[in-house]
């Protein structure tokens, strides 16, 4: 038996809030909006800081019901590292400002199993945020009912590593006690982010930014791998997330194949700023629900 070994975000300075505080700030967003697609089998939230997108996060996790859900899988982008597969978390423990979130060492168990993922070393779990900032809208949507979750680092897959993973998580999608968090912030614009696509029809820059995000949004609620990467490769749309959201569609295909029937709704869409001319920045978001029927 190895060691337990416990992962600390508190420290983090990106939560920018002791825990009661935390506490109220994710409380007051999630009580502002309504939960008209519960249970949620799968939903799409940003990882941005909650200043930014802590509103728009809520709309999502307001659909997770906590009376069914016993595990999570938090798909997230790997931003600081070069990864071609999957990786999982080394160490047993998220702490967050909350309450510490236990990883499934069953579930990684079988995961690592198939010879398909690798491991994160502490500095990569360390750095990424992509994942971080899901744990404490976790630990507030579940209310410290007993659950496991199973952190994934998706790296830069494929469209054939998209599809092999998608069939691999398909199973455990199928299993109505499961949740999928799938990270994703959606346009990244501007010189900074090496991003400055503007279609002059839309009207002012951030009117571009909108519609091309929500080109991007319709296609995903279509549930339609390969529309998504054909999007993705005509516009180059700068979403963080797209091999999580791609891993995610190519499950859902799998799943419809066997005759589930599911549907995927945006519920909210925001944007960092506006943008406005050439020098400006912004980083859209967006929150979603998968649900069953």
């Amino acid at each position: 038996m190895h060691d337990l070994i416990v992962h600390d975000f508190e420290s983090h300075v990106k939560f920018c809030a002791d825990r009661p505080q935390l506490n109220a700030q994710l409380e007051g967003w999630l009580s502002q909006v309504q939960s008209t697609k519960r249970p949620a089998r799968a939903i799409i939230a940003p990882h941005a800081g909650y200043t930014y997108c802590g509103s728009c996060a809520a709309h999502a996790y307001k659909q997770v019901d906590p009376s069914i859900t016993r595990r999570i899988f938090i798909l997230g982008p790997s931003h600081h590292v070069p990864l071609s597969r999957c990786a999982l978390s080394s160490v047993d423990i998220y702490r967050t400002p909350l309450y510490d979130l236990r990883i499934d060492q069953k579930i990684y168990g079988e995961l690592w199993k198939t010879g398909m993922f690798e491991r994160m070393s502490l500095q990569t779990d360390e750095d990424e945020h992509s994942i971080e900032m899901h744990l404490p809208y976790t630990a507030k949507a579940m209310e410290r009912r007993k659950f496991t979750i199973i952190p994934v680092l998706v790296g830069a897959l494929s469209e054939s590593k998209e599809q092999e993973f998608g069939k691999l998580f398909s199973k455990y999608l199928a299993d109505p006690s499961n949740l999928f968090v799938v990270s994703s912030d959606f346009c990244h614009w501007g010189d900074w982010f090496r991003y400055s696509y503007y279609d002059e029809s839309q009207g002012e820059i951030y009117r571009s930014i909108e519609h091309l995000d929500k080109m991007g949004m319709s296609i995903i609620e279509q549930l339609d791998p390969v529309s998504f990467s054909n999007y993705l490769k005509k516009y180059h749309n700068t979403i963080c997330g797209r091999h999580p959201i791609g891993v995610l569609l190519n499950a859902i295909t799998e799943l419809q194949k066997n005759g589930m029937n599911m549907s995927f709704s945006f519920l909210n869409y925001a944007q960092s700023s506006q943008c406005r001319n050439w020098q400006d920045s912004s980083v859209s978001y967006a929150a979603g629900a998968l649900t069953v029927h």
